[in-house]
């Protein structure tokens, strides 16, 4: 998923962005609240993880500034400081989770994928559409219980479009969530991936069908 990563401290940011790419997220960065101020607030992001201690704006004004705007964008926040009020603080300005440095990677890859859930309204880590299951823990894809080899990025995609069966998604969106802005990719890169897939997903009971001029969609076959 598209994630947003604001935080100063360069070894922080270093650890906890190449975790999440490992995982098949797409993530940008920022280490100061001014720099991020307008990426918070466009809706290009499924995640918002964010540090409360940051150079020009802290970590609860940008938070503010998330919540002023009717965005679906999940935010969890990052910090040094165990005190309880800072914890009510966050919560309160609409923070949806709070992890205290130092903290272990397995426990934000579980607070992270409970805040994904939230946003596709899943219960579970595990998606199944047809005869297809895709475990968002263990980054793994099933055919009728066979693996199926996918890369980091095919798999990013197939998650996406199965999240919402019967949804089109186009490709400029399929691009934000996909890529960070500095890849500069382009719609042909969707087709090839979406192409890779469909091979990939020829023994699955379903089908990716391109609608011209409008996108992509997965339905059941």
């Amino acid at each position: 998923m598209r994630i947003l990563l604001v935080e100063d401290s360069v070894d922080v940011a270093d650890a906890i962005h190449a975790h999440l790419v490992r995982l098949g997220h797409t993530v940008d960065r920022e280490v100061d609240g001014n720099s991020a101020a307008g990426k918070v607030i466009a809706d290009h992001y499924d995640l918002i993880i964010l540090d409360v201690m940051l150079p020009g704006l802290d970590g609860f004004a940008l938070l503010q500034r998330v919540r002023s705007v009717p965005l679906r964008t999940q935010v969890l926040m990052l910090t040094a400081c165990a005190e309880i009020e800072e914890r009510v603080k966050a919560l309160d300005l609409g923070a949806d989770d709070y992890l205290i440095k130092p903290f272990d990677f397995r426990e934000l890859e579980a607070r992270i994928r409970v805040l994904l859930r939230r946003v596709g309204g899943d219960a579970t880590n595990v998606l199944s559409v047809a005869n297809l299951t895709l475990d968002r823990k263990d980054r793994t894809v099933c055919i009728d219980g066979q693996p199926l080899e996918l890369t980091r990025r095919e798999l990013t995609l197939l998650e996406i479009i199965i999240g919402r069966p019967g949804r089109i998604f186009g490709k400029d969106e399929l691009i934000e969530k996909l890529f960070t802005l500095d890849d500069n990719p382009n719609a042909n890169i969707v087709e090839q991936y979406i192409a890779r897939l469909r091979k990939k997903l020829a023994g699955a009971h379903l089908e990716i069908r391109t609608l011209r001029g409008l996108g992509y969609q997965v339905v059941l076959t």
